[in-house]
């Protein structure tokens, strides 16, 4: 996966995971979606640049094709991901909403919880599709060529 492609997989991912994120916060806690949505987009910020950067050197560690990633080799990646998030978004998550750690902490992890799940579902589904593209493309060029 080249640098593009990087950017593009973690743009898409971040859009969809703050949106689904505000509305289960806005959801579960009396903040205001105003609120929320700037502390996500900053949250989403923060792990866009962490998405780029862990991938990339987990992908120098995991090699091979992506779509052929087992289970657990995908459990260990969203967990270290989540993980190393966790330690930066938490203080940012307390400041902007001008609560406690521990409050930040419990709406982090419910986040995290939820992002986890998602990040499983759509690495997954981006691997595979990735892959069925890329099968077509060589498909096609060589009937072309």
């Amino acid at each position: 996966m080249g640098t593009i492609e990087r950017i593009f997989h973690a743009v898409l991912f971040e859009v969809l995971a703050i949106s689904l994120s505000i509305v289960g916060l806005a959801v579960f806690t009396e903040h205001e979606v105003s609120a929320l949505s700037g502390t996500m987009i900053v949250v989403a910020t923060i792990a866009m640049i962490w998405n780029f950067i862990f991938n990339w050197i987990f992908d120098h560690f995991a090699t091979g094709p992506k779509e052929k990633r087992t289970i657990l080799l995908r459990i260990v990646h969203v967990v270290l991901f989540e993980a190393g998030l966790l330690f930066v978004t938490i203080p940012a998550m307390a400041w902007m909403l001008d609560v406690g750690l521990w409050e930040a902490f419990l709406m982090d992890v419910g986040v995290t919880i939820f992002i986890t799940l998602y990040a499983f579902v759509f690495n997954y589904t981006y691997d595979h599709l990735r892959a069925l593209l890329i099968k077509r493309r060589m498909a096609a060029s060589v009937q072309l060529g």
